[in-house]
């Protein structure tokens, strides 16, 4: 598998170098990708999320320190600056930035002291194995501080909040659905982002999963998602569509892990597996 992806990794750069940037907004590797999904034609809920495993599944992922090298490919503002989903203000100015090689955590008393790898789907959650400690597609660059008023509680919307960041990231009890635990709750521009990352993160480890411990994800294969989230993330997912941020981050990724995130290149595939057309076989438009 791992040869397979390989060879159609180099097959993804030869074209790209062959074909003109595209200016009117279609994708230059859409007939390659055509050709890294073409297993998944004619596939439909928990069969189709099993043969996108079989593609995404094993990725060559770096060692957890090399991640801090990583990011200054997959998370890299147009300024040359960190991109931290948990303290960018979409449409204004952040109150602080960070960048490469300097103000890595370490220590931190407040919000702006430092950045470092945050887990999406939290580590305890897995026990901390391996491959899934250092899979870049849901490790970010984040605030130390705010990931630390986090930890590892799952994602929600928050009612009533407890504590809220500087660009509005809030902890407090969630609204969604049955579940009236405290999450945290990220902006709303990236909701999409952190919804695309849970459905990677139970579809390329579709064999592990069901051992995940969470109240959020885990204890089986399929869907692999509680259903108060599940309903929550498609929900983002469709509110908060695929950014030419989580595009260009998916290319960043698959040149370091030679496998990509199906959800950001054909967003229709979260439905054909849970959404409202898990029942409908799913192909490539």
């Amino acid at each position: 598998m791992r040869l397979f992806r390989f060879l159609l990794y180099l097959s993804v750069l030869l074209t790209a170098c062959e074909q003109k940037p595209a200016d009117s907004g279609t994708n230059p590797y859409t007939n390659t990708y055509r050709e890294y999904y073409s297993s998944v034609t004619g596939k439909k809920g928990s069969e189709l999320k099993t043969a996108l495993f079989e593609i995404i599944g094993n990725p060559d992922v770096l060692s957890y320190a090399e991640v801090w090298s990583a990011f200054e490919k997959t998370d890299v503002k147009a300024d040359g600056s960190v991109w931290d989903m948990y303290s960018d203000n979409p449409g204004g100015k952040a109150t602080y930035s960070f960048s490469f090689h300097q103000k890595r955590c370490g220590t931190y008393r407040r919000e702006g002291d430092c950045y470092n790898r945050e887990h999406a789907i939290p580590q305890s959650w897995f026990k901390g194995a391996s491959p899934m400690y250092s899979d870049l597609f849901h490790l970010y660059p984040t605030d130390g501080y705010v990931n630390n008023r986090r930890g590892n509680l799952p994602l929600g919307e928050v009612g009533i909040f407890s504590w809220e960041s500087v660009n509005g990231s809030r902890v407090g009890q969630n609204t969604s659905g049955n579940f009236v635990q405290t999450v945290f709750e990220p902006v709303d521009e990236y909701k999409g982002d952190f919804a695309r990352t849970f459905f990677y993160m139970v579809t390329a480890y579709e064999n592990d999963v069901a051992d995940w411990r969470s109240p959020q994800i885990g204890g089986n294969s399929y869907p692999a998602i509680r259903s108060w989230a599940l309903e929550m993330f498609l929900r983002w997912h469709r509110e908060d569509p695929v950014s030419e941020k989580e595009r260009n981050r998916n290319n960043a990724v698959f040149a370091i892990q030679n496998n990509r995130n199906p959800f950001i290149d054909h967003p229709e595939l979260a439905e054909h597996v849970w959404g409202n057309k898990k029942d409908r076989a799913f192909s490539i438009k």
